[in-house]
């Protein structure tokens, strides 16, 4: 298993980012959030989880090893492959799923596109003592990342949306919200900080 992937970043693109370790570029799926981290040219550190199929190796990537953990927990539900699970980590941090298990809140994991209401009560029933508790609130709380002028990359980010699950017009209205009142291009590593906000807005807040 390949526990975690450190150098430099050589490409952030808007859901994986390719880091080169030994002089091999390895691509590492990732959240929007862990992607917002990486700079490219700059050395990261990623905690991995390798996914192995019978026609394919995936890396999965992450800010944290708690997050990587929630990842790898939440696929032994049934029906919960990784991109279902990765799609949950967009949506909410891992306290926040810790939350909405622990506090049966079935809207909450509704939010994750490809989650109905059999899916969350599922969720619920078999992580209710898998995911642990989750960190006492009342911390600092951190706000909805800044709307980001758009320029040429609107489209990306729409399609970013789509491709994790929401539908063509809400994917818009997402990106729209997001950008509410903001003029001016974007550079393209701060795409991943645009989706992130428009993930915010599809869920109601990241939490």
């Amino acid at each position: 298993m390949i526990a975690s992937v450190r150098g430099a970043v050589l490409a952030v693109r808007l859901d994986a980012a390719v880091v080169e370790v030994g002089g091999v570029g390895m691509l590492v799926q990732a959240t929007p959030a862990t992607l917002a981290h990486l700079r490219v040219g700059q050395e990261a550190t990623l905690h991995t989880s390798l996914v192995v199929r019978e026609d394919s190796l995936t890396l999965f990537g992450f800010v944290d090893d708690d997050e990587r953990e929630v990842f790898e927990v939440v696929q032994t539900v049934s029906g919960v492959g990784p991109r279902l699970a990765l799609a949950m980590l967009a949506v909410h941090t891992p306290d926040g799923l810790r939350r909405a298990v622990a506090g049966e809140d079935l809207k909450a994991l509704e939010r994750v596109p490809g989650i109905g209401r059999k899916g969350a009560q599922r969720i619920v029933l078999e992580l209710k003592d898998r995911l642990g508790a989750p960190a006492p609130e009342g911390g600092a709380v951190a706000g909805a990342a800044p709307a980001l002028p758009v320029g040429d990359h609107r489209q990306q980010v729409v399609d970013a949306l789509v491709g994790l699950g929401w539908n063509q017009k809400a994917a818009d209205e997402a990106v729209g919200t997001a950008l509410a009142d903001v003029t001016g291009p974007v550079a393209a590593d701060e795409v991943p900080g645009l989706l992130r906000a428009a993930l915010r807005t599809l869920g109601g807040g990241r939490g």
